[in-house]
């Protein structure tokens, strides 16, 4: 076999193995069932819990609301008169939906270089970063999914502006990941026994 097919055969059986799954779990209104389906989400979710403080049903709620727990998770392209690509609407990415500019001032402040925004464990470390700063900066509760999701969102100083507050589109949003928040959490409170 020539060397040129044998490294085309190698380089073929990499790519084949892929990156990840990055699919969602199938019940995404079921704490208990995500879990299951996905015993790396917990781990990683209680480690960043044991950290920083910030409670797994919190973290499963802001992470359904940015990526519906897909790793890979972007924003959507935006189109010039319909047709012509002009970009994504913004550098969000991954399961935490973090900006490039967040994401590496993360990096930077944890020294976590080669943490990667598509992998849970650095996600919801992430996650909990950033609420941890939210609390001690904002004095926002890290048991406040709703308060905690406008500051991620709109940024500290955008929450500090209460720029949410002209938004009713995001008030809603923000209710809603507080009334997810309280069902993950009666949820994991049964299953966890």
């Amino acid at each position: 076999m020539s060397r040129l097919l044998r490294a085309s055969i190698l380089l073929l059986a990499l790519a084949s193995c892929g990156g990840g799954n990055f699919t969602a779990p199938r019940n995404l209104d079921d704490a208990c069932d995500i879990l299951r389906q996905r015993p790396t989400y917990y781990r990683a979710m209680k480690a960043t819990e044991r950290k920083w403080g910030v409670p797994v049903h919190v973290q499963m709620a802001a992470i359904y609301q940015e990526s519906k727990f897909i790793g890979n998770a972007r924003t959507p392209h935006q189109y010039a008169l319909g047709v012509i690509p002009m970009g994504r609407q913004s550098s969000a990415y991954g399961y935490s939906q973090a900006l490039d500019a967040t994401w590496e001032e993360y990096q930077r402040d944890q020294r976590r270089f080669g943490a990667k925004r598509d992998r849970i464990g650095d996600a919801t470390d992430f996650m909990g970063w950033y609420m941890d700063q939210s609390a001690r900066t904002l004095g926002i509760s890290k048991q406040d999914a709703e308060s905690q999701y406008l500051a991620y969102h709109e940024g500290r100083t955008g929450y500090l502006n209460q720029s949410h507050l002209s938004k009713p589109w995001l008030m809603d949003v923000a209710s809603a990941i507080g009334q997810r928040s309280q069902l993950y959490a009666a949820q994991l409170s049964v299953c966890r026994r």
